[in-house]
This record gives structure tokens, sequence and C-alpha cells, in this order.
């Protein structure tokens, strides 16, 4: 028999209801100026988690200890590459501040060759050969345009700055999460299996976990790899700029483009600078196998994870660069990366009964009293 409900009980419904969004919006707004920090926390505890538990059998049970040795060596394997190129970027700064201040600063004439280029050929010969002959005429008709340039230039070394700051607090964070990780794993697998159902909880649990580990190891952890060996060769060579092209070298890695775009160029002005030597010569071989590294260590540590298309990868970069800057473009991969992953197993429920909710048991028939007459 259907019950309808009385307004009285409606309105009970609706003020519990109320009081409930009322709450998690207020939750979210008291949590919200740390939530790229937890997230990006969770995300490193998850993936430095397995070298934890290889630690564990040789250091015994001790969690806490474990986790803070992890931390501090990462802290200083970082430390090292992030100090020498902060020097390469303030002495580059340096340089161009003085070169700007003495007015020195000479640049050749086009070759007539380029004149003849498509579609932008007359109008770059033309503000070449002013930029050649005129320097500081060009430099005042495009000073609004050089003013924002430089602008977003500093917004972007300050964002930098402000993301390798909260990449070493998550890394702090992280540490604390993997000394409670199996208290962190259970919480996980309670969570998943109330929103997916008892018999998919643990499924779920596994799957975000190995969908961040193959995304976090085989994405972002290329990427840091791949802008540490380049970067590493840039400043020993003593190449202008070196930390901003080992940072586009980073941005690119996470958006899936070669990194030759950026050790190509580098590569020929070093030989055109320094000319053909011995240390030129191991120069490119170093920083150009540098730039194709990806391709040996995608095979290796993507495949040990789930297979996620590598658009998805691209556009969860692209879109949490845009939305939180050089955190988001670390965290946008893997977040969308588990979106696209549970969204498959959602859809692909209905053809595989394993992966089903599984039903209750219907309730017991009660047996009428015995008729003791």
């Amino acid at each position: 028999m259907n019950q309808q409900l009385t307004p009285r009980a409606l309105l009970d419904v609706l003020l519990r209801a109320g009081m409930v969004v009322a709450l998690v919006i207020a939750c979210y707004w008291v949590f919200k100026p740390f939530l790229h920090l937890m997230v990006w926390s969770v995300i490193l505890a998850i993936m430095l988690y397995p070298l934890q538990v290889r630690l564990r059998r040789r250091m015994g049970p001790k969690e806490g200890r474990i986790a803070t040795v992890i931390v501090v060596l990462s802290i200083a394997i970082l430390l090292v590459p992030i100090y020498f190129m902060s020097m390469a970027l303030a002495d580059s700064a340096q340089q161009a501040l003085q070169v700007a201040r003495s007015g020195q600063l000479h640049i050749p004439p086009p070759p007539d060759s380029v004149a003849g280029w498509p579609i932008v050929g007359e109008r770059l010969h033309a503000l070449w050969s002013q930029a050649a002959t005129d320097l500081s005429s060009l430099a005042q008709k495009f000073a609004p345009q050089i003013r924002s340039g430089a602008r977003s230039a500093l917004g972007a070394l300050a964002g930098a700055g402000i993301g390798l700051l909260l990449f070493l607090a998550a890394l702090i964070i992280a540490g604390i999460v993997m000394a409670f990780g199996e208290t962190g794993t259970r919480a996980a697998e309670r969570i998943a299996a109330r929103l997916f159902g008892p018999g998919r909880g643990h499924h779920v649990a596994q799957l975000c976990t190995s969908t961040i580990r193959a995304v976090a190891q085989g994405v972002v952890g290329i990427a840091f790899i791949q802008m540490l060996l380049v970067g590493l060769g840039f400043v020993l060579m003593g190449v202008p700029g070196a930390a901003l092209l080992a940072l586009a070298v980073l941005v690119l890695g996470i958006m899936q483009v070669p990194a030759t775009i950026v050790t190509v160029p580098v590569i020929a002005y070093v030989l055109a600078t320094q000319g053909v030597s011995l240390w030129t010569i191991v120069f490119a071989v170093y920083v150009f196998v540098a730039g194709l590294v990806d391709n040996v260590l995608k095979p290796l540590l993507l495949g040990r994870g789930v297979e996620v298309p590598m658009p998805v990868v691209l556009i969860g970069a692209l879109g949490g660069m845009v939305v939180g800057g050089i955190v988001g473009l670390f965290i946008g991969p893997v977040v969308l990366a588990v979106g696209y992953e549970l969204f498959w197993q959602w859809v692909d429920q209905g053809d595989d009964p394993s992966l089903a909710p599984v039903p209750l048991a219907p309730p017991a028939p009660v047996s009428p009293p015995l008729d003791e007459s």
C-alpha cells in the first residue's frame, strides 16, 4: 500500500535536505583553500606508497619512520636541480637587465630571403630591419605589448614559485598520509562501497589507485624526469634562460608534446654560438637523447597501470592549467583520468555481471504460528 507524505512530513524532508546542502556548502567553503594541496598530497601518497611497502620489508613495521625517510630523500633529491635552475634563472635575468641598461643589444639585419616567405615574409622582414636599425623606436611602438608580456612572464614565474612551495608542502602531507596507509585504504574502500555498492567497493578503490599511479608515474613523473635531465644539460652548458626552457620541457611533457621542440633549437643555438667542439657535441647528443627519454620510459611506467587515452591526459593538463595554474597542470590529468575510468566502468557495468551491485537477500517468509489446539 503506497503511503503519501503529509505536508508536515514533506516539510521535514525539505528542511533536512536544506540543512544537509547548507552544511556541504559550508564545509566546501572552509576546505576550498586547501583543496589543491590535499588532492596533490593524496596523489603523491598513492604514487609513493609502493616504495613505502618495499621499505617496510627491510625496516620493519615503522610506518612513520619510513614515510619520513621517503619525504626527506625526495626533498633532498629535488632541491639540487631546483637550486641550479633558480641560480641559472637569476643569472639570465641579471644579464638581460645589464644588456638592456647598457644599450649594447645589437640585432643583425635579416637576410633577403626572409622577405620571400609566404604570408608573413614581408612584414617580418620590415620589423626585423627596423629592430636592426632603430630598436628603441620599435620598443616604444610595442611598449604596451612588451609590458603585458613582461607581466605575464612575471605572473608565470610567481605561479611556478607558488607551485613549488605547494609541492613541497604536499610532499610533507603525503608522508603523513602514507604513515596511515592501511587505515586510509580501508576508509577509501568503505566510501567506495557506500557509493557504488558493497560488491564493487574494493574494485572501484583499486581502479582509482591504479589510474592515479599510471597517470602520475607515466605522464607527470616522466615529464618531471625529462625536465631534470634536459635542464641539467642546459644549466651545465650555460644556456641563457635554462630554467624557463626546462619548465617549458615539463609543460610540453605533461601535454604529450615532444620535447624536441625545445631541445633541437637549443642545440642549434649552442653549436652556432660556441662552435663545434668535443663539449658541444657531447651536449648535443646528451640533450637530444634526454629529449627522447619519454619514449623509453612510457612503456615501462604507463604500461603498469590502466590504459588512459592521451587526449584525456592532454585535455586534463590544459584544463587543469587554465583553472589551477601550475598546480592544476599536475592535478588535472590525474583527476580527469580517474573520472574517465569510472565513467566507462559504469557504462560497462551491465555487460559484466561481476561488476553489478550485490542484490540484497529477500526477507525470509514468516511462518504462521502453529495451532496448539
